[in-house]
């Protein structure tokens, strides 16, 4: 049997609401294309040199050139033995160029002296970069390569001295942040929490009549509550800076970093004037000191120490405001809390039903939802869940539809997703024996009929004897509201229901199997602490044996021994434990024996339909109390 526990809010999506962030402070360095920029701009250089002996003039061919000088029409030339390239002079004053033989042809000398030419030749010996490049070429790589290993060394030192920088993320209005109208529910500690935001838009209001506002905040709450979120909506409707830091982002492996980045972030606060700092996940820094058990942390309480001293440094009217978040408010040191420092705690609790349908109403918009989809039954089926899984339930929904070829979301794909959720994956490939399917319909059954005829059990929601998740069978019971407390009574139909299917197989096949054992574990923890914690046991009395100690603190390692009452209280506690799962045990057994054409009709529509909801099942049993059919024999299981 599973029955549906309280869940809790989720945070919206991460991308939703986020202010922009600002650039790192360290320094860039050089861009990658810069070395590709120098490698091309060093082969122009050589380019430019190698074409830079190219004369000026006009280009004519060799023998243009030779009948120019029969007319008289040059006045000198130059001729160049290594290149074979011919520059000149006409006798108007123009230049030209023309390209002859590696040696001069004989006849062109005398061509220049039979028409009085000046010939000069020329011997051009190699250039410098021809001479020396290729001598150069092996320097300029070895002090490439210096340079770029000093420029490695360089940046790893300039990382090693800014070890010390808080690497606190910082997000301001330029870009839109999250408000508190991204935030669905929470109305309450929206209103607690409203006083921080107007101090922070009008700080001058509080100073003219001597208000202090609280120097540190402290959301607490389960994990997936939504806290980190209420946190930057305050900053978005302060519209201040926000700098939002991890409590693991103090902690390195050098000694003195994490004291040393706690300085340098409430530097920066400083400086933006008004400010919200947010440190996550304090608990990581904030634990007691002196704890005991495995040693204390050196490093930690400096960083801790440093962050109180910081605390105590500044004035409650410099606009500068302290957020945390955790989820574990027992393991923080008492100085922490003390009043001039996390002086306000915020509770921020798992959602009501009001509260998880505003928030399925945010996570379902802009999805296309069947029409005959009701959120309301939705909210009211998870109890207990945070926004995180609320949002994951959702998004199971919607994949349920796809992968079932509908272009809608509808009430099937939500109770899938909850099943999904809360007890793991159908197992499509599992097949039962008709012995087992049978077995499993009559435990199943057992329980839905305690539900249906207790007074005080929950309502039931449905019964399926698929296999779901570790169980074989589900029955489903969802409460009519939300519940803070619960009685006695109450928690004695609970193990009633419970001890169901346990009491069903017997009645039925005489049997007794393992199907049974998280029922069994299930109600003896319940008795157990209706005994030990609640006071539920005339014969223990208005005594509490049981506690909530933290074995990793150091402190109440043997809290709910025996050790710590006498061995005759022990034996007490155990016969109360047994008197209440004796007498839950009867009940049962009485209410099946007296429905059990009940039971039977509600077994046999679960072999043929393999899930019911729980008025199919209270039809059935009403029927069979109003038209009792023939007892039917036990049978055997084979």
């Amino acid at each position: 049997m599973s029955q549906q526990g309280p869940p809790s809010p989720p945070p919206p999506p991460e991308g939703s609401g986020q202010g922009g962030r600002s650039p790192s402070a360290s320094s860039p360095g050089w861009p990658k294309w810069s070395l590709y920029v120098l490698l091309a701009a060093f082969l122009g250089i050589i380019i430019l040199a190698v074409s830079s002996g190219d004369s000026t003039g006009s280009e004519i061919s060799y023998s243009k050139f030779r009948d120019a000088v029969q007319d008289d029409r040059v006045a000198s030339i130059e001729f160049d033995n290594a290149s074979a390239k011919i520059t000149g002079e006409y006798t108007d004053g123009k230049e030209f160029r023309t390209t002859g033989f590696r040696e001069a042809p004989q006849e062109i000398i005398s061509l220049a002296e039979e028409h009085d030419v000046d010939l000069k030749p020329k011997t051009q010996g190699p250039s410098f970069i021809e001479t020396w490049f290729p001598l150069l070429l092996p320097f300029a790589f070895f002090g490439f390569l210096l340079w770029m290993l000093n420029r490695r060394a360089s940046g790893q030192m300039g990382n090693i001295m800014s070890i010390g920088r808080s690497k606190a993320k910082t997000y301001s209005t330029e870009r839109p942040g999250t408000t508190f109208a991204d935030v669905a529910g929470y109305e309450g500690v929206k209103v607690e929490i409203t006083e921080v935001v107007d101090f922070l838009k009008h700080p001058e209001k509080f100073g003219q009549i001597g208000a202090r506002i609280p120097k540190g905040i402290l959301l607490v709450g389960p994990p997936g509550t939504g806290k980190t979120l209420i946190a930057r909506a305050v900053a978005g409707e302060a519209g201040v800076p926000f700098l939002s830091v991890s409590g693991s982002d103090f902690m390195e492996m050098f000694v003195g970093v994490g004291a040393s980045r706690v300085r340098d972030l409430f530097q920066t606060a400083k400086k933006m004037g008004r400010a919200i700092i947010f440190i996550d996940e304090i608990d990581s820094i904030g634990r007691k000191r002196g704890a005991g058990l495995g040693g204390g942390h050196d490093e930690r309480e400096q960083t801790l120490n440093q962050m109180l001293n910081e605390m105590d440094g500044f004035e409650a009217t410099e606009g500068i405001v302290m957020m945390a978040a955790t989820n574990r408010p027992d393991i923080l040191d008492p100085a922490l809390l003390r009043p001039g420092r996390f002086d306000r705690q915020v509770v921020v609790p798992l959602p009501e039903m009001s509260e998880r349908l505003a928030i399925l109403g945010v996570h379902t918009k802009g999805k296309s939802l069947s029409p005959d989809l009701d959120l309301n039954v939705v909210a009211r089926g998870t109890p207990g869940m945070s926004g995180a899984e609320l949002s994951n339930l959702v998004n199971e929904a919607a994949l349920h539809a796809v992968r079932q070829g509908r272009q809608q979301i509808g009430n099937e794909d939500f109770e899938y997703a909850r099943d999904r959720v809360l007890m793991g994956a159908r197992r499509e490939s599992m097949a039962l024996s008709d012995a087992e399917k049978e077995l499993t319909a009559y435990h199943e059954a057992g329980h839905a009929v305690c539900a249906t005829l207790l007074e005080n059990a929950d309502p039931l929601h449905k019964v399926t004897i698929l296999p779901i998740g570790m169980a074989l069978g589900v029955t489903q019971q969802l409460p009519a509201e939300d519940r803070h407390s619960y009685n006695q009574n109450y928690l004695e139909d609970s193990i009633v229901v419970a001890m169901g299917g346990r009491v069903a197989e017997q009645l039925v096949f005489g049997v007794m199997t393992t199907g049974a054992g998280n029922d069994l574990e299930v109600s003896t923890n319940r008795a157990r602490r209706m005994v030990t914690e609640w006071g539920m046991s005339p014969k223990v009395g208005p005594q509490a044996w049981g506690g909530s100690g933290q074995v990793f603190l150091g402190e109440d390692l043997m809290h709910q021994s025996r050790d710590s009452y006498s061995g005759r209280m022990a034996n007490i506690i155990d016969e109360e434990v047994e008197r209440i799962l004796r007498e839950a045990e009867e009940r049962c057994r009485t209410v099946l024996t007296e429905n059990r054409g009940g039971l039977n009709m509600v077994a046999r529509s679960l072999l043929e339909h393999e899930t019911i909801d729980g008025a199919t099942v209270k039809r059935l049993v009403a029927m069979a109390a109003a038209d009792p059919a023939p007892a039917v024999e036990s049978t055997s299981v084979d």
